[in-house]
């Protein structure tokens, strides 16, 4: 049996099933949000090819070899690729920055080319990228893009009620450069949101985590309770979360997002153990933070 190494790729045009070792290109009526395997086995070049998909299995019928290369994306789907989706949260503020822009340039060309700067950088700030993120219970994806700012024990906020003994704790900060959605560490049900005032303090800094403002969800995983908590920094004024206490989530499902600079703690069980470092890279949904049991396998994707 040889093994084929896929990656998946969904789009609104043309969802899609590349294979890293073939030239075909397989196409199937799949919508975005479906799961799709690292790799699949082929028995024979004319054999189905097996996804598996939220809610069970359904076969995606390969068509058999037909000699002919896949046509060339079109130079309009290039474009339209290179483009990121920008999130409606951000249309106000890019609106108003585009309008100040626009004022101000009647008045002074300099003025006009800041504003216009100002105004990508808005652009840019509210983006919205896919990601493709591990579907396996034993992992537990960054909530946030940004650099991993610390790992190891700590107390969980009180309002969270998780008590008073420590769990691991794993930050990611992001910087005014950052993608700012925030993405569901785990697949659970919400059990708690809980709102705290507080200061604006560098998002960097360890005391951040419990002087700041901020919002935690405290979710209930099948590997026990996981909170996830949105922390306010020195920039950003304002945090927003679309969750709702009772619901249910799936891993790397949007939440939230924090306006300009701020950061995310991830409270875990002591029975996790952390698979990035301090300084580390770290992208929403879809770096793994930490793993559950046993080692690892090639898990699943959910492209979001």
């Amino acid at each position: 049996m040889a093994v084929c190494s896929c990656v998946a790729r969904i789009t609104k045009s043309s969802p899609r099933l590349r294979c890293l070792n073939s030239a075909r290109i397989l196409t199937a009526p799949l919508p975005p949000g479906k799961y799709l395997p690292f790799a699949v086995s082929v028995l024979r070049p004319s054999s189905a090819i097996v996804a598996l998909r939220g809610g069970g299995l359904s076969a995606i019928e390969a068509q058999p070899e037909t000699g002919t290369a896949p046509s060339p994306m079109s130079l309009l789907d290039s474009v339209k690729n290179t483009f990121v989706p920008i999130h409606r949260e951000g249309y106000p503020f890019i609106a108003a920055f585009g309008a100040a822009t626009l004022f101000l340039g009647y008045f002074s060309s300099i003025l006009f080319w800041i504003g216009l700067i100002l105004t990508a950088w808005c652009v840019y700030f509210y983006r919205d990228p896919e990601r493709v993120t591990p579907v396996d219970d034993r992992l537990v994806v960054s909530p946030a893009d940004g650099v991993i700012s610390a790992v190891g024990p700590a107390v969980p906020p009180s309002e969270l009620g998780l008590g008073s003994g420590e769990m691991t704790r794993i930050s990611v900060f992001m910087n005014v450069f950052s993608c700012h959605i925030n993405r569901a560490p785990v697949r659970g049900r919400i059990t708690r949101i809980e709102h705290k005032p507080g200061k604006f303090l560098n998002a960097e800094l360890d005391k951040a985590s419990a002087e700041n403002e901020r919002n935690g969800l405290v979710i209930d995983s099948p590997n026990g309770t996981i909170a996830a908590v949105q922390i306010a920094g020195f920039v950003a004024r304002r945090i927003v979360c679309w969750a709702d206490a009772g619901g249910s989530i799936a891993i790397g499902e949007r939440f939230g997002l924090i306006r300009f600079g701020s950061r995310v703690d991830v409270f875990l069980p002591s029975n996790a153990v952390p698979r990035v470092a301090v300084g580390q890279t770290a992208v929403g949904g879809e770096t793994v933070l930490a793993e559950f049991g046993g080692t690892a396998v090639t898990p699943l994707v959910r492209i979001s």
